[in-house]
Order: structure tokens, then sequence, then C-alpha cells
């Protein structure tokens, strides 16, 4: 799952919410660089990313994509699922995407000083496109793969990958709604 699943299933506190947006920029010991809290919503972004990534019906979305994205398609699917999540808000929440998104930012705005330098980067193109509110549309998501094209450290062509997302839509969308449940339930587990 991208950033908006991650900020969703964790919103039991702004430390854990923010532990799981900084998560994939924290390396090595995590004990006494920050709170307990932040900690814990680094290891629940970590296993939230371990149960998406072994989940069948997470791989079967995968593997429409691999022929033509290789190891990029896990992270085209991730993007995929927080379009669907975002599409579909209201019947995961009762704020509108709008309001969510506005009061994540400024929780993680508030606490920008903690943030490795990976996550500033990407919060300060996060809030400029609105990512978080713009993943409901596939003009939205295809911003968003395009950037990850250019940062890329191979070629990946997700920049394409917006068609197959438009092509096999109904498909990726019964996914989702197969998936999303069993990740909210082990989330809530966790």
């Amino acid at each position: 799952m991208n950033f908006l699943a991650h900020l969703y299933l964790s919103q039991t506190s702004d430390e854990m919410m923010f532990g799981n947006y900084i998560a994939d920029g924290v390396r090595g010991k995590l004990e006494g660089r920050f709170p307990e809290k932040v900690i814990e919503g680094i290891r629940m972004h970590r296993a939230i990313d371990d149960f998406t990534d072994t989940h069948p019906v997470f791989k079967q979305s995968c593997m429409r994509l691999y022929d033509k994205y290789d190891k990029y398609a896990w992270v085209i699917v991730d993007i995929f699922y927080d379009h669907f999540l975002a599409a579909n808000w209201n019947e995961y929440h009762p704020q509108p995407l709008q309001v969510f998104s506005a009061e994540t930012y400024l929780m993680l705005q508030k606490n920008i000083e903690l943030m490795p330098e990976k996550s500033k980067r990407f919060f300060h193109y996060m809030t400029e496109y609105d990512i978080l509110f713009n993943y409901s549309k596939t003009e939205g998501i295809e911003r968003v793969l395009v950037g990850m094209a250019r940062r890329a450290r191979f070629e990946s062509n997700m920049e394409k990958a917006t068609a197959d997302l438009i092509k096999d839509y109904s498909d990726y969308e019964k996914d989702f709604r197969s998936f999303f449940p069993e990740l909210q339930k082990f989330s809530k587990e966790f």
C-alpha cells in the first residue's frame, strides 16, 4: 500500500501516523531516535508492507503487470490500490478526503524536523500537488507514476501504467475490494 492507506490504517494517534509516513526513509536502529509511538508506527508500516506483498490477491494484481514492469509492478499496484481507497473514500471514512488530507498535511508539517530527508522531499511534493486527495483521480495517479519513473534508478516505464489501470480498472477494483478488508483487519489487530 502507498501513503494514503498507511496513513488511514494508522489513525490511532498522530505519532502512529507520522511513523507510518516516515518508515520508508528510516534505516538502522529505531530506539532512542524517535518517541515510542512513532517507532510503533514505523513497525506497523513494515508489517503492512509484509502482509501486502505476500497476500495472494495483491500478488494477482501484480502479475497482471509483471511482464511489462517487472519488479516495479508491486510499486504500481500499491499506487493503484491507494487510488481505489481514495476514489471510494466515503465508504471507509466519515470525514471527506480533502479534510483528512489537509489535516494530515498539517500534522506532518508540525513534525517535519523529525523527518528523514527522503520523507521531507516527498512531503513537499505531496503537499504541493495534494497527492493524498489527487489519488482519487486517474490524472493524479498518472502524475505520481510519472514522478516515480523519473526518480527510478532503472528504466521502469511506470509513467505508462495509468493506461493499464484504465484498461483493467474493474479487475483491479475487484482485487482491491477483496484484499482491503483483510488488510484493515490485520491493521486493527497489530
